[in-house]
């Protein structure tokens, strides 16, 4: 699933490319992307809007148009908006297609149909249970460290809340783990200042990084930029999915367990459990090393 650097990426290549421009026509060709309205509605409300922002809120695209909506679109699994010239590339998987008024098409292709638009005009009322913004200037390391104080479930787990923390998914966890030296099933509320402020530098350190590179495109290329382009961040993975590889810090071998039945990488030296005795509901490895 596309993490917020993807959604980032999108959305500012959006944002250069259709600012301003007006939609002209709407085809939904599977009924269940749009929500809440049917597709017919959903079009014809759509149709003479012009988009006047494209942003970001965790992991879902916003776009505010200029009758007081707004387009909301989370790309879940597979989910890829392409803006192109002539005839989707890929019209197997092609589930609405906007017209623009320059002539060009924006193409909403998902392959295993996950992904939603839902025009709204109240975006609040899908956006405002949303954890605060990883990268924004209020998202402090001592607002973080009070965060973590009140959790007392397992560190991996709660990164992935949406309603913790926003944007946030099974790669960069893992990365911003790795680089905070933090084992996955750490709890929360046992985490030190040092390591909450630790962590904190490094969501925020592997996520900078992740957008300058355009993000990342995996063996799947199920995600790909605005202009169709891969990101190019999966050459600086340092443990996601590297299992069986040399940690590039220490050497030891990264080893994968399954948390919440989401794969989960890490260090075993950089990142010891420091706890000998652990019984936590799913864990389903086979072992749990510290």
């Amino acid at each position: 699933m596309p993490e917020l650097p993807e959604v980032e990426t999108v959305a500012r290549g959006l944002c250069a490319t259709l600012l301003g421009r007006k939609i002209t026509a709407v085809k939904v060709f599977w009924a269940r992307s749009v929500a809440p309205l049917k597709p017919d509605d959903f079009a014809r409300r759509l149709a003479g809007q012009a988009i006047t922002g494209v942003g970001r809120r965790g992991k879902w695209i916003v776009m505010t148009l200029s009758t007081g909506d707004t387009l909301l679109i989370h790309l879940r699994m597979s989910g890829r908006l392409l803006v192109e010239t002539e005839a989707c590339l890929d019209s197997r998987h092609l589930r609405a297609l906007f017209l623009l008024d320059d002539g060009r098409r924006l193409s909403f292709v998902d392959q295993r149909k996950f992904g939603r638009l839902h025009l709204t005009g109240d975006p609040a009322q899908v956006l405002g249970t949303l954890g605060p913004e990883p990268l924004s200037d209020a998202f402090t390391a001592e607002r973080f460290a009070k965060m973590l104080e009140r959790r007392k479930g397992r560190i991996k787990p709660l990164l992935l809340n949406q309603r913790f923390l926003a944007g946030l998914g099974n790669i960069y966890t893992d990365e911003s783990l790795w680089q905070a030296r933090i084992h996955p099933l750490r709890s929360a509320d046992a985490l030190t200042l040092a390591e909450a402020q630790r962590l904190h530098e490094a969501i925020q350190s592997v996520l900078t990084a992740a957008i300058a590179s355009g993000g990342t495109t995996l063996d799947d290329e199920a995600y790909r930029q605005a202009n169709g382009q891969p990101g190019e961040f999966l050459g600086k993975l340092v443990v996601y999915g590297r299992e069986g590889k040399p940690c590039p810090r220490c050497e030891q071998t990264i080893e994968r367990i399954v948390v919440n039945q989401r794969g989960t990488h890490f260090c075993p030296r950089c990142q010891p459990l420091q706890q000998k005795k652990l019984k936590v509901k799913g864990i389903d490895n086979e072992t749990n090393k510290a």
